[in-house]
């Protein structure tokens, strides 16, 4: 029962929505993703998709992309990214999961879950500019960063009592991983908020997708003690990416 992770599936089957446009690495992608997974994750293992799953619009959009993640082997992990426009709430994609049979999927949001050795929690996160987002219109970056650090935080609360209900029920105290859409920390940049969010939850791993292209960027970085894992699907060559267990 083995923790995988890939984010940026960018699954489009009911939108026009070619992904080759962004380079060779993207032509026939899906296919790219199905084979892969298909030789590496089995029936009981889980896999963490650390957003921009789909391009579809809405949840009826959005369903063909699912139906195609419901149909790969293992339980799937959803967080939302910025081009996930489908995402509702959580009371309305749950209703959805269950008149679609989609019983394989779970997500992730103001919550966390047990996943055997690890604790998984996680948020969209954000990537300013200035830091680094282009946007035709003004936005309010320190309200939108103190939601996404809200987001984070309950999730890690969440996480800990998990933790603690194990570890006086099992004995032992799983490692809590954080899974992020956006970096917090990259190549010349730095989201000091969510950054220090996952310090002082002594948190010691986060994966990040968003980012593409970019291939000489080295896979893994260290910051504050904090191991950052860029985990997009293009980077991974779309074979997902498992996540072992350490003393």
């Amino acid at each position: 029962m083995a923790l995988f992770v890939m984010a940026d599936t960018h699954l489009s089957f009911s939108t026009d929505k070619p992904m080759d446009i962004f380079g060779q690495r993207w032509i026939g992608h899906a296919q790219k993703i199905r084979d892969h997974w298909m030789d590496t994750v089995s029936a009981e293992d889980t896999v963490v998709i650390p957003g921009d799953i789909s391009w579809g619009m809405n949840l009826e959009e959005s369903l063909p992309d699912l139906l195609f993640l419901q149909s790969l082997p293992g339980k799937k992990i959803l967080l939302k990214g910025n081009h996930d426009y489908w995402w509702d709430t959580m009371t309305k994609m749950t209703a959805f999961n269950q008149e679609n049979g989609l019983d394989s999927i779970s997500y992730l949001h103001n919550n966390a879950y047990r996943c055997e050795d690890f604790i998984l929690c996680g948020s969209r996160g954000w990537y300013t500019e200035g830091k680094r987002v282009v946007t035709a219109n003004e936005i309010d970056t320190e309200k939108i960063v103190a939601r996404e650090v809200g987001r984070l935080r309950a999730s890690l609360q969440a996480g800990h009592a998990l933790r603690e209900q194990v570890l006086s029920e099992e004995g032992f105290a799983p490692e809590i991983l954080v899974f992020l859409h956006f970096p917090p920390y990259f190549t010349g940049y730095i989201c000091d908020e969510l950054v220090l969010e996952l310090y002082r939850f002594d948190i010691k791993r986060c994966y990040f997708g968003h980012i593409h292209g970019n291939y000489q960027e080295a896979m893994v970085r260290h910051y504050l003690d904090i191991e950052f894992a860029m985990i997009s699907a293009d980077h991974l060559q779309f074979v997902p990416y498992r996540i072992e267990k350490r003393m």
